[in-house]
C-alpha cells in the first residue's frame, strides 16, 4: 500500500512547499522509493489558465493537455517525472465534479454538502496513484485558517483517521520572521499556526521552519514545547541561492531517515552524496575562477514577476552547467520600456517568451528586428516566436502592418491568426492547442542540429498559428520553416546567415529537466558564450 506525505504551510503563502514537497520527493527517489507528488490549490478557478502570470505565476502545461500550477515544473524538474492531469486539482475543478454528478442524478437524492461529499471527492485524488507508486506527496495549497483551506485539510483529517497512523507522515511549513530592531527571530507566528492546525484536528509531526538566519537550539526547544513536535523534527529552512541546494540542506538534518523511519519505508539503497557536489553547480562556481560571463535578456511584460517564466529561468541556469566557466546572469526587461533597444545591446542573448494581448507587442518586434540586424543570438517561444514572423514580414518582406489576427482584426496581412478548428470557441480555458504534439524536423536546418533527429515531441499553449499561406513569401525574403506538424502547421522557424535565430510554437522550457536540460536552451547558452567572445 502507497504511504502518504501531506504538506501544508501557514503564516504567510510563498513560503516554498512546492520546493520542499519536490526535495523530499528527490531525497526518497534517491533511496529507490518511487514517488510521485499532488498538488491540491483551494481556489475556485477551474485551473490556473485565465488567471493573470502577476497573480498566480508561470501557467505549467502537462504532456496531456493540462494547464497548471508552477509548482508541477518544479516537480517534473526535479524527480524526471511526467505529471498529468492527476496531479493537479483545484477547488474549482472538485466543486464541478461533485455538482456535475448531483445533476446526473449519482447522489441518490442526498442533501450534497462539504462534508461528506467535497471531502470524499478530495479523499479519492489522494489515492489516485497508490497502486503506481511507494509514496504519494500531497501538496495543499494556500495557507492553513483561509476559508478556501479548510475543506482540504477536513479531508486530511479524515483520511488520517481512516487510515494506519504508519501510512501517514505530516509536515507544516511556516515562517520564523527577523525582527530587526530587537535582533530577534520570533516563534509566536509558528505557534499560532500550529495551533490553527491543530484545532482543525491534525497534527504536525515535522515542521519546516523558513527563515533568515539560523535557527539555534533555544529556539528550536522553545517551538518543540508549544507545537508539540520533537525538536530533531523541526528542520531550518534558510534562504539559498539555488532551490537545487535545497534537497543536501535537508539531507543534512536527516529529513529522509526520518521519514522514511516513521513510515516504515522500505529504502532500496543509501544516497550517493556525490549527486549533491554534481548538482549544486552555484556553489561550485564560487570556488572556481569564472573566465566568461554572458547576460541573456528575457523580453516580457510580465517582468516585474519573474515567477511567470519560471521554467524559462530554471532551463536557462541548468543550461548552464553544460559551461561551468561561465556565469551566467538573466535579466528581465519590460517590453513597454521605451529605452529597450538601448539595454539590449549590452547583452549576448535574447528571449521573447509566450503571452497573450497585445500589450508591449511593438516592443518585443522592435527588440526581434534588433537582434536579427545585429546578430544577436535570438530565441522567440510560442508569442515569441509569432513576433519574429511578424518582424520578418514587416522589415524583410515589405508587408506593411503585418500583423496577427490577435492585435489587428483587420490586419491587411494576417501572418497570424486563428485556423479554423479554433474559430467558435465558446470559453477561453482549455481551449487551446494544449499538450504534446508531434512535428517533423527537416535535415540540414539549425533545428535539426539541435535535436539531431526529425521527429519530435513538444509541449504546446496557443490558439493562433502561423498562417501557411504566408509561407512561401516569407520563405522568399530569408525565413525558413523548419519544422512542420502534420507537415501543415509551421512549428519551428529560422533564418539563414545568422548565429542563432530560433522561434518555436511550442514550450521547450516545459521538459527541460535537473539531469537533462532541453537541448532548445543548451545551444541557445553557446551561441551567447560564442557571441561575447566575438564581442569583445
Amino acid at each position: 500500500m502507497s504511504k502518504y506525505i501531506f504538506i501544508t504551510g501557514g503564516v504567510i503563502s510563498s513560503l516554498g512547499k512546492g520546493v520542499s514537497s519536490a526535495s523530499i520527493g528527490k531525497l526518497l527517489q534517491l533511496h529507490g522509493i518511487s514517488v510521485n507528488i499532488i498538488k491540491f490549490d483551494p481556489y475556485i478557478n477551474v485551473d490556473p489558465g485565465t488567471m493573470n502570470p502577476y497573480q498566480h505565476g508561470e501557467v505549467f502545461v502537462t504532456n496531456d493537455g493540462i494547464e497548471a500550477d508552477l509548482d508541477l515544473g518544479t516537480y517534473e524538474r526535479f524527480l524526471d517525472v511526467e505529471t498529468s492531469k492527476l496531479n493537479t486539482n483545484t477547488a474549482g475543478d472538485i466543486y464541478q465534479t461533485v455538482i456535475n454528478k448531483e445533476r446526473k442524478g449519482e447522489y441518490n437524492g442526498d442533501t450534497v454538502q462539504i462534508i461528506p461529499h467535497i471531502t470524499d471527492e478530495i479523499k479519492r485524488r489522494f489515492t489516485v496513484f497508490k497502486n503506481e507508486y511507494d509514496v504519494s506527496i500531497i501538496e495543499i495549497g494556500g495557507t492553513v485558517g483561509d476559508i478556501e483551506s479548510l475543506p482540504f485539510i477536513e479531508a486530511v483529517r479524515q483520511f488520517q483517521f481512516e487510515n494506519e497512523k504508519n501510512n501517514i507522515f505530516n509536515i507544516h511549513i511556516t515562517l520564523i520572521p527577523y525582527i530587526k530592531s530587537s535582533y530577534e527571530l520570533k516563534t509566536k507566528p509558528t505557534q499560532h499556526s500550529v495551533n490553527k492546525l491543530r484545532e482543525i484536528g491534525l497534527c504536525p509531526d515535522m515542521l519546516i521552519c523558513r527563515s533568515e538566519y539560523s535557527i539555534d537550539k533555544s529556539i528550536k526547544q522553545k517551538i518543540s514545547k508549544f507545537c508539540n513536535v520533537r525538536e530533531n523534527y523541526i528542520i531550518e529552512a534558510l534562504n539559498e541561492s539555488s532551490i537545487y541546494n535545497i534537497p543536501e540542506k535537508f539531507y543534512k538534518q536527516k529529513v529522509d531517515f526520518l521519514i522514511i523511519n516513521n513510515l516504515n519505508l522500505n529504502k532500496r539503497k543509501e544516497i550517493d552524496t556525490n549527486w549533491f557536489k554534481k548538482i549544486n553547480f552555484y556553489n561550485l562556481r564560487k570556488r572556481i575562477r569564472t573566465i566568461k560571463k554572458i547576460r541573456i535578456a528575457i523580453i516580457g511584460k510580465y517582468s516585474k514577476f519573474q515567477d511567470a517564466y519560471k521554467s524559462i529561468n530554471e532551463s536557462l541556469n541548468l543550461a548552464s552547467i553544460e559551461e561551468i566557466n561561465t556565469e551566467l546572469e538573466i535579466c528581465y526587461l519590460e517590453s513597454e520600456n521605451n529605452n529597450l533597444i538601448s539595454l539590449i545591446n549590452n547583452f549576448d542573448g535574447i528571449i521573447v517568451p509566450g503571452g497573450f494581448g497585445n500589450r508591449g507587442i511593438e516592443g518585443k518586434i522592435k527588440a526581434i528586428n534588433y537582434s536579427r540586424e545585429h546578430k544577436i543570438p535570438f530565441l522567440g517561444i510560442c508569442l515569441g516566436m509569432q513576433c519574429a514572423i511578424i518582424e520578418i514580414a514587416r522589415n524583410l518582406a515589405k508587408l506593411k502592418n503585418a500583423n496577427s489576427t490577435e492585435f489587428d482584426k483587420n490586419t491587411k496581412y494576417p501572418v497570424i491568426k486563428i485556423l479554423d478548428g479554433q474559430k467558435n470557441i465558446k470559453y477561453v480555458g482549455g481551449t487551446m492547442r494544449l499538450g504534446h504534439y508531434e512535428s517533423e524536423i527537416i535535415k540540414k536546418t539549425l533545428a535539426f542540429n539541435i535535436y539531431n533527429k526529425i521527429k519530435i515531441s513538444e509541449r504546446h499553449r496557443h490558439r493562433y498559428e502561423m498562417n501557411p499561406e504566408f509561407i512561401t513569401r516569407l520563405e522568399k525574403e530569408g525565413l525558413f520553416v523548419s519544422a512542420y506538424h502534420k507537415k501543415v502547421l509551421p512549428e519551428i522557424i529560422e533564418i539563414r546567415n545568422h548565429p542563432f535565430f530560433l522561434g518555436v510554437q511550442f514550450h521547450p522550457e516545459f521538459i527541460t529537466r535537473l539531469e537533462k536540460v532541453h537541448p532548445i536552451f543548451k545551444e541557445f547558452v553557446k551561441a551567447a558564450i560564442k557571441f561575447s567572445s566575438i564581442k569583445k
